[in-house]
């Protein structure tokens, strides 16, 4: 079902190496647009998670980073840029359970190396680029057709 919206709607948020307090705010915020619009409760909760597992990311190995949504009659694009270290092998990332997490993140229940599979499996698009030393990109998109 395509959304009944005559222009784009778009968001960004900044956010916050290490800032676990803030966790899920992007994300929160994204689903709440969505309910406003009447999204489809499914494509919500995949939407939600992707994003919620994006920040998680940039929380736990970036310096910094931003996610932007825009949400348009029959889409929802979502991209993050961050200013971390870099994938050193994104298909080794790509494997559910695997995991560079230091091990104080995950004595907060956090790196558990399902962040990017879920993000794949929670969108119909799904890119990812990164760069050693720079940071890491990544582009998904969910359908509302």
């Amino acid at each position: 079902m395509a959304l009944d919206i005559e222009n784009p709607i778009e968001g960004s948020f900044q956010i916050i190496g290490g800032n676990f307090d803030n966790a899920g705010e992007a994300s929160s915020q994204l689903k709440n647009r969505l309910l406003e619009l009447n999204v489809n409760d499914d494509i919500i909760r995949r939407a939600t998670i992707a994003t919620f597992e994006a920040e998680m990311n940039v929380i736990i190995y970036a310096a910094a980073g931003r996610l932007n949504f825009v949400i348009t009659p029959t889409q929802i694009q979502i991209r993050i840029e961050d200013m971390g270290p870099g994938i050193e092998n994104i298909e080794q990332a790509m494997t559910e359970g695997y995991s560079t997490a230091p091990e104080w993140v995950r004595a907060m229940g956090w790196g558990a190396g399902m962040g990017l599979p879920n993000m794949k499996k929670n969108s119909d698009v799904f890119k990812i680029d990164s760069v050693i030393g720079e940071g890491t990109t990544i582009e998904m998109t969910l359908n509302l057709t």
